[in-house]
């Protein structure tokens, strides 16, 4: 029997629409069906002690390693039972090099509570699968929708980047609040007869359409009501109240030109430079050696496909008090303008010259000017 948690079971109609969940909720199937590809062992599986397996694994770990560490724990134990009765070291044996070890002396002790109190047989309900070592909302969630079509949703990071940016919701999603308020629109959003699909799809189309630092918003099937996509906020969302604190962080300014104009946009509080003005900024983890290929293939996965590259330069730096920024600034030349960037003011190079930038938009601004 079902029983909705009372703590998520309310969304304000503000946030999400009935019509907007419609929307969502549709056209998120129709991708899972017709389109995701993504492969993974346990996809699809019901049964729940691959599920829970895989779960584990993959609490701190990347699918890619997982993968193999999944196939050969199973391979050793086929049930639950044959996990509980595996000596302790030959388990460890088996999580070498995972790292995160907890885990591992949690599935062990999970396996033997199920083996002794329900006799070798999942629990079917979300809050005894929340009671198991190791297993919290996510985990319970997942094996719920998955083996048991209850409808609860998994929210983790790849849900969490979605919907902040399909509603263009600036929420911290690393704050209790934050949790609290992308866990509750999770719920709202979640098909109640076809829970685990619905979970799939969302996570997948996360991993693999909606990725973190080169989204494919051109093959996106969302991006004509995405917020995000429409306001170009899409390399801006999800928000992380302590991602600021960063030490070294890495820029591309993606500088637009169409029609004599150039992109810009006044930047918003809660981060660095607070008013001043900028061009596109697609923020990474990692710094990126950007050549035309390169170039070619991020615009392409934006929808843009008619444009002239005028200009890669890297090598733009600015020192701050706590935090080190190093920028590439690659100037494009474009026959349209994208819907992603109506939103942005498009001014003259007259006219920049009323607005304030930072530094390190000078820097490459004065360097454009010398080369000219």
């Amino acid at each position: 029997m079902y029983t909705k948690k009372a703590s998520k079971s309310k969304v304000t109609t503000n946030i999400v629409s009935p019509e907007g969940r419609a929307y969502f909720v549709s056209r998120l199937l129709h991708w899972h069906t017709s389109e995701n590809t993504r492969q993974m062992p346990w996809k699809g599986e019901k049964d729940p002690y691959k599920i829970w397996l895989s779960e584990i694994i993959l609490q701190q770990t990347r699918v890619a390693q997982g993968t193999d560490y999944y196939l050969r724990i199973l391979k050793a134990f086929p049930t639950v039972q044959q996990l509980a009765a595996a000596p302790d070291q030959e388990v460890f044996k088996l999580w070498e090099g995972l790292g995160y070890y907890s885990r591992c002396r949690n599935l062990l002790a999970t396996a033997r509570l199920i083996t002794r109190e329900y006799g070798g047989v999942f629990p079917s309900s979300y809050e005894q699968l929340l009671q198991l070592p190791g297993v919290g909302p996510y985990t319970a969630a997942a094996i719920a929708s998955f083996a048991f079509q209850l409808p609860y949703a998994v929210v983790d990071g790849n849900v969490y980047r979605v919907l902040s940016r399909f509603w263009g919701d600036a929420t911290p999603t690393d704050t209790v609040a934050g949790k609290q308020h992308f866990g509750s629109i999770a719920d709202y959003l979640i098909h109640k007869k076809r829970p685990g699909e619905y979970n799939q799809a969302i996570m997948d189309f996360g991993a693999t359409i909606c990725k973190p630092q080169q989204p494919l918003c051109g093959q996106c099937c969302m991006q004509k009501k995405c917020l995000a996509r429409l306001q170009g906020k899409m390399h801006h969302l999800p928000v992380k109240e302590k991602a600021i604190q960063k030490s070294v962080r890495h820029f591309t300014y993606w500088v637009f030109e169409c029609r004599g104009k150039r992109a810009i946009r006044e930047r918003a509080p809660g981060d660095i430079w607070h008013q001043l003005w900028e061009y596109y900024l697609a923020e990474t983890d990692y710094p990126v050696e950007w050549n035309a290929e390169k170039v070619t293939a991020w615009l392409s996965e934006q929808g843009i496909k008619r444009f002239a590259i005028q200009s890669i330069r890297s090598g733009f730096k600015q020192q701050l008090t706590h935090q080190t920024i190093h920028a590439a600034f690659i100037t494009i030349r474009l026959q349209h303008i994208p819907a992603f960037l109506q939103s942005y003011d498009w001014v003259t190079p007259r006219q920049m010259h009323h607005r304030a930038f930072p530094q390190l938009i000078h820097q490459w601004i004065r360097q454009e000017v010398s080369v000219q």
